[in-house]
């Protein structure tokens, strides 16, 4: 069923309206569907569809492991300083006619270390896009460099070295992703690098939680001081870290239709978005990988309406959240956030 659906018109109304902000986007799990064809044609026999019908069929996703397949082969195709920065501009254009204004990306600087990429010319691929993002569609670009977790030390090493070496001029924070299950491994060279960057002032947002128990959430809050926490959805089961999470107000940033899409949730019905909002913690809303998942940012509002039955305060109030949990400059996020008052003031 399209998120659109039963949703009434004004409502619909308001959340493409609603000033957004979106904190939880991968660079490569941005690409949208023509882009990814583009660079699977131009970069043939690294197992992509070529064919628009096949890439929808191979975007279809039986399990986290088989979404890290996928993921891990469109990866491959990003092969120039060029391709980073037409992602970056392509998200920001797509984002800008969602309504959003400001995007925390996470880029995996050991993914184009593979293929050959210098430091220095992903930096600069990624200086330029954020201008261009600025300049042409009116969306300020942040980034976060994650570790991809399966890869271990070797990854953790080169990230670290990027982000204190040849760091862009928009990088805020520091992450850790990929199959959490295969961390363990590696826990000590994941501690080093996150106390690394954060000494030189960048903020720690480690994935957690989103494929395995709440113990992988106590390692990213005590291991590597997570001050935002990418899914953070089984915290559900555990009474204490919930209690933790609602006193120390981490925020939690959830995207239900990937954690449907990857199979940690059965059906968008069953999402505990609603449950964590009951809880009192303090969420944002975000769409993690979209055309991989058919989503937009937009897009996860109108499930929130839809699914969960949210009115314009409580759609509204999820936008306040990710204004507060970003790292903008506090000047910006005054203005922001007056900007979603006077539209709820407007509506009412």
């Amino acid at each position: 069923m399209s998120p659109d659906a039963t949703l009434d018109d004004s409502v619909a109304a308001f959340i493409d309206a609603l000033p957004k902000v979106e904190l939880h986007v991968h660079l490569v799990g941005s690409a949208s569907l023509p882009t990814v064809l583009e660079l699977a044609r131009r970069h043939p026999g690294g197992g992509v569809p070529t064919g628009e019908e096949e890439l929808r069929a191979f975007y279809t996703f039986t399990d986290f492991p088989h979404f890290a397949r996928v993921y891990k082969a469109v990866n491959a195709l990003v092969r120039e300083p060029e391709d980073v920065a037409t992602l970056v501009t392509g998200l920001a254009r797509d984002l800008s006619a969602q309504g959003a204004r400001y995007v925390e990306l996470q880029v995996t600087p050991y993914a184009h270390h593979v293929v050959g990429m210098p430091m220095r010319e992903v930096t600069e691929a990624l200086d330029h896009a954020a201008r261009r993002s600025a300049t042409d569609h009116g969306v300020q670009m942040a980034y976060i460099f994650d570790i991809p977790g399966e890869y271990g030390a070797e990854a953790a090493a080169v990230t670290v070295a990027h982000a204190l070496e040849e760091p862009p001029a928009a990088l805020v924070g520091f992450g850790l992703g990929g199959i959490e299950q295969e961390r363990s491994a590696h826990r000590d060279a994941f501690r080093d690098a996150f106390a690394a960057a954060r000494n030189a002032g960048l903020h720690s947002v480690p994935h957690g939680g989103e494929m395995s128990g709440p113990e992988t959430i106590w390692e990213v809050i005590d291991g590597l001081g997570a001050e935002r926490i990418g899914h953070g959805i089984s915290c559900l089961q555990d009474d204490r870290l919930v209690a933790h999470l609602r006193e120390t107000r981490i925020p939690l940033d959830v995207c239900p239709t990937s954690n449907v899409c990857t199979g940690q949730v059965a059906r968008i019905e069953d999402h505990p978005l609603p449950r964590l909002l009951e809880e009192g913690l303090f969420v944002t809303l975000s769409s993690d990988d979209p055309p991989m998942f058919a989503t937009t940012l937009a897009g996860e509002y109108r499930v929130a309406a839809r699914v969960f039955g949210f009115g314009r305060e409580r759609l509204a109030q999820l936008a306040r959240n990710g204004v507060t949990a970003s790292y903008l400059p506090p000047g910006r996020k005054k203005e922001l956030l007056a900007e979603i008052d006077a539209l709820v003031s407007a509506a009412c």
